[in-house]
């Protein structure tokens, strides 16, 4: 079984799959050179990107992440504000030092490798370290695969430096909706009491509130610093930040609408936001708002939770946003059930199908938190099991088919509005479960099986390689 802290964790931007997992594979290669006693005699490492990794690696930092895992960064605890100035270091003098200790000569020009149409067998995001003594001996190789969400994975597990899978036994396993629904019917649980039975297979129930409210903090650091920073993106788009100045405007029409003397709801992510009188739909720009905060604060480089991918990382923090700030009686323990719900929906995704744009493209990734966003907020609106597996089968049904296509290969266009849209979506998607009794004709198994299909279906220019889609209609400035 899958962690919800696997599911769930703090990392880096702008990709799950293009940033955090090469940073984890270049460490994990490091590390198990000195754990076999290799390290100081390796003069040179080669690094080599494939697949989707190679064709769109700049404009998502892989090159960067790969440097700073050889120097054993990792992406949970790397200072993001250093990044740069580390990485043109690595560059100007050539050398680095591998797990911050022993340092080698390393020209990323020869010594880091982007293949833009060149693929490994196993997945489209590839890669391959190699390590050398002084007389050009090869000391080691390894070949890894970033699938999504961090999630890094080998040929075989074996050795030091070698991913092995967890064979934790949980009280409750399941690895299909109807398998998780039978064991809500015999046990008389809900999908998140099921799921935080699971959690405690790895660690005690207070740590796993603890740790969950501690994602929520992370989420809402990152919406906070996405709504106080103005300017452009990163890259040859020149993409303007747009948060900041919605929640001004927000907070100027709450103020307005309070008038003297008023309660001036909607004074942003820390107040309780209820917005301009007579616009029904005001809550929802708000929703947009906290999307766009953290999806900008992603594209730029920031420091994010990766929910299940960064690529989505917006969507579940707006829908929570939503939840606390606009739903009465919204609470810690209300939030908890929300992420142990989404992650017990995320689960399904994992082992059933993708959670990787560059495997299935964007419905893999948007569809996928889409989908746990509305499990996670009918749960903690009180959801029946029935009405939760409703609610993520709403909202991954109608993410079928979603291509991933970034312009210039950056997770800017259209990959920040998505998930402004992607969040609404999901909103709707558990208050229409919920209107039901949870009975209805396409079960979320069903959805899975066909989104995977759907994505074996697709063309490769529609899979993360920035070579489809908008990516060629634009025009790059």
């Amino acid at each position: 079984m899958i962690s919800v802290f696997d599911l769930f964790s703090v990392g880096i931007g702008p990709s799950s799959s293009h940033t955090v997992g090469p940073m984890r594979a270049a460490r994990t290669f490091v590390a198990g050179l000195k754990a076999d006693g290799l390290l100081t005699d390796v003069v040179r490492v080669r690094a080599e990107l494939f697949g989707s990794l190679g064709a769109t690696g700049h404009g998502h930092g892989s090159d960067r992440a790969v440097l700073l895992g050889l120097t054993g960064e990792a992406p949970e605890s790397v200072d993001t504000d250093s990044v740069e100035a580390r990485v043109t270091a690595i560059r100007a003098e050539r050398r680095l030092a591998l797990l911050g200790t022993h340092e080698i000569n390393f020209d990323p020009d020869r010594d880091l490798v982007l293949h833009r149409r060149r693929s490994l067998p196993y997945h489209p995001n590839g890669m391959i370290f190699s390590a050398y003594d002084a007389a050009g001996t090869e000391v080691r190789t390894r070949t890894y695969y970033s699938v999504g969400g961090g999630f890094v994975v080998d040929e075989a597990a074996a050795g030091a430096d070698r991913i092995k899978p967890d064979s934790t036994r949980v009280r409750y396993p399941f690895l299909t909706g109807a398998q998780l629904l039978d064991v809500t019917a015999e046990t008389g649980l809900s999908i998140s009491e099921v799921m935080l039975a699971n959690e405690l297979s790895w660690r005690a129930e207070a740590d796993v509130r603890a740790g969950l409210l501690d994602i929520w903090r992370v989420m809402q650091e990152c919406v906070e610093r996405g709504c106080t920073r103005d300017g452009t993106l990163p890259g040859g788009l020149k993409v303007r930040r747009r948060a900041a100045e919605l929640r001004r405007s927000l907070e100027a029409e709450a103020a307005q609408t309070a008038g003297p003397g008023g309660s001036g709801h909607g004074a942003g992510p820390g107040g309780s936001g209820h917005g301009a009188a007579g616009d029904p739909l005001h809550v929802m720009d708000w929703v947009t708002l906290f999307a766009l905060a953290v999806n900008e604060e992603n594209a730029a480089g920031g420091r994010v939770v990766t929910a299940p991918t960064n690529g989505a990382a917006g969507i579940i923090p707006a829908v929570l946003h939503y939840y606390t700030r606009f739903v009465p009686g919204a609470s810690d323990e209300g939030v908890v059930r929300f992420l142990l719900a989404a992650g017990a929906i995320g689960v399904l995704f994992k082992e059933n199908a993708s959670i990787s744009g560059a495997e299935v493209g964007c419905q893999g990734e948007v569809g996928s938190a889409c989908s746990m966003a509305a499990a996670g907020l009918a749960e903690a609106l009180g959801g029946t099991p029935a009405q939760v597996e409703n609610a993520a089968e709403i909202g991954m049904e109608h993410n079928l088919g979603l291509t991933c296509d970034p312009v210039g290969g950056l997770v800017q266009i259209p990959c920040i509005e998505r998930n402004a849209v992607a969040s609404i979506k999901a909103i709707t998607a558990a208050r229409l479960a919920l209107r039901g009794d949870g009975v209805h004709a396409v079960s979320l198994d069903k959805v899975i099986k066909t989104m995977r299909e759907t994505g074996a279906d697709m063309k490769v220019k529609y899979k993360e390689t920035a070579r489809g889609g908008l990516a060629v209609n634009v025009i790059e400035c």
